[in-house]
């Protein structure tokens, strides 16, 4: 597609499928115009959509894919929702495993931020959201994901104290059961891990992407420029009694 030299764009990864998916349609519904970046191109369209491919487990793919972006467009928002669960426990984890998502958590996170800083500075109210998880507060089974999504919390902070004074707000999501096929593939329908999700999800249903997508959209909103350094769990009440106040 050809997008007009100055359009604000929202960089969104991983947006082909699922959480992102909804994300990119969101914002689309809402007139922006959206990059999406992911390892594999999407099976849909939009008129102001645009897709590129990067593996962005690889550091080198990642530079490459943030360099192009950036040299053809303005970015004004940038959404790192792209994700992997790589389930395991402390004895079964790979240190191949944790590898691969700290690549795709948090240095593709930093490479997309550092490439793009320069417009999202220049707009006057740049906007960043992070993809975190409920898992951050500790998940049996999910010992490299829950590590790197926490992880991915405290670069948000980080990033939020860093960026405020140049009108930039940092905040992340914390879904807990989404309805996706990558929830599907680490918990089967009818295994024992799942029936117990499903019972401890307090509004009583599985969350789905648009519900994420409504936080992300509160999120990039101009006018709330005075939220930032802050984490959203949408996740149904599964982290009621865990989670900070």
């Amino acid at each position: 597609m050809s997008i007009e030299a100055g359009t604000p764009v929202t960089v969104v990864s991983g947006a082909s499928n699922g959480i992102g998916r909804a994300i990119a349609e969101a914002l689309l519904a809402q007139g922006r115009t959206v990059v999406n970046l992911d390892h594999a191109l999407p099976q849909w369209e939009h008129s102001r959509l645009a897709s590129f491919q990067a593996d962005l487990t690889s550091e080198e793919a990642t530079r490459r894919a943030a360099q192009d972006i950036a040299a053809r467009f303005n970015v004004t928002a940038l959404v790192n929702n792209a994700g992997a669960t790589r389930p395991g426990t402390i004895d079964t984890a790979t240190t191949g495993q944790l590898d691969d998502v700290v690549g795709l958590h948090l240095r593709a996170p930093m490479l997309l931020v550092q490439a793009f800083l320069p417009t999202l500075r220049a707009c006057g109210e740049g906007r960043i959201v992070n993809m975190s998880s409920r898992a951050a507060l500790g998940k049996g089974e999910r010992i490299v994901y829950s590590a790197t999504k926490a992880g991915l919390i405290g670069l948000t902070r980080t990033l939020a104290m860093e960026l405020g004074r140049d009108a930039i707000t940092v905040n992340a999501i914390g879904p807990g059961p989404i309805a996706t096929e990558l929830f599907r593939q680490s918990n089967p329908e009818g295994a024992p891990q799942t029936e117990r999700i499903l019972k401890s999800i307090a509004v009583g249903r599985m969350g789905t992407p648009e519900d994420v997508a409504r936080a992300v959209l509160f999120f990039l909103a101009p006018e709330n420029g005075f939220v930032t350094g802050q984490v959203l769990y949408v996740c149904g009440g599964t982290t009621l009694g865990v989670a900070p106040v």
